[in-house]
């Protein structure tokens, strides 16, 4: 039976939206490796992969706990959003990075935020995860109630750790020590691509 770290890996990689050798990241510093999923509007059946994934996984959680709409901030994780909503039915909101000055202003897109709703906010990567603390801010400003935070690839810097600690429960398709294992399992990348991504995560670990 095929996992879903080994779904997420395989369509990851399919699709392009990883890729290895030197990157500069966000912070300035450089990576072995990059992340980048809006590759996978290039090639819709990846895209039904991680959505899948994503969908199944909350479906689970809906299972016990009460979830009302699903949010993202703009870009990359709003692209794969829609996409998980339709296959669960739970209205979708984005979060923009900056307030919109004109026609329908402000940070707020899509669906309407209620207080009381239970949000759960999905986002491509996570890595020191400051970047969610900014996206559900808005969120819970309107009176929202954001538990739980999912990713597709947990990049293994902390963040998980930072948010938890803030009160969320942080969920991951998958870990990218585990997405660099099993590409390497396939030789669909090298042993030394493989190393350099395990050295950079015990580095900043």
């Amino acid at each position: 039976m095929t996992t879903t770290t080994e779904k997420v890996a395989g369509a990851l990689y399919r699709s392009g939206c990883i890729k290895f050798g030197t990157f500069k990241i966000k912070s300035g510093a450089t990576s072995p490796y990059y992340v980048d999923l809006a590759g996978l509007l290039a090639v819709p059946k990846e895209l039904c992969v991680i959505a899948d994934a994503a969908a199944q996984q909350i479906q689970a959680l809906m299972a016990t706990e009460q979830i009302d709409k699903l949010a993202s901030i703009e870009l990359k994780g709003a692209l794969i959003l829609p996409s998980i909503g339709c296959r669960l039915n739970l209205p979708c909101v984005v979060v923009r990075k900056e307030e919109k000055a004109y026609g329908v202003t402000g940070r707020i897109a899509g669906a309407n935020i209620n207080k009381g709703d239970r949000v759960l906010f999905f986002d491509d990567v996570i890595s020191e995860g400051l970047s969610k603390l900014e996206g559900t801010k808005p969120l819970q400003e309107l009176g929202a109630q954001v538990k739980h935070l999912m990713v597709v690839v947990n990049r293994e810097q902390g963040g998980k750790e930072t948010l938890e600690k803030a009160g969320y429960q942080v969920h991951a398709l998958a870990k990218i020590s585990e997405i660099t294992s099993y590409l390497h399992s396939k030789n669909y990348i090298s042993k030394e691509q493989a190393e350099a991504v395990l050295n950079y995560i015990k580095n900043r670990a």
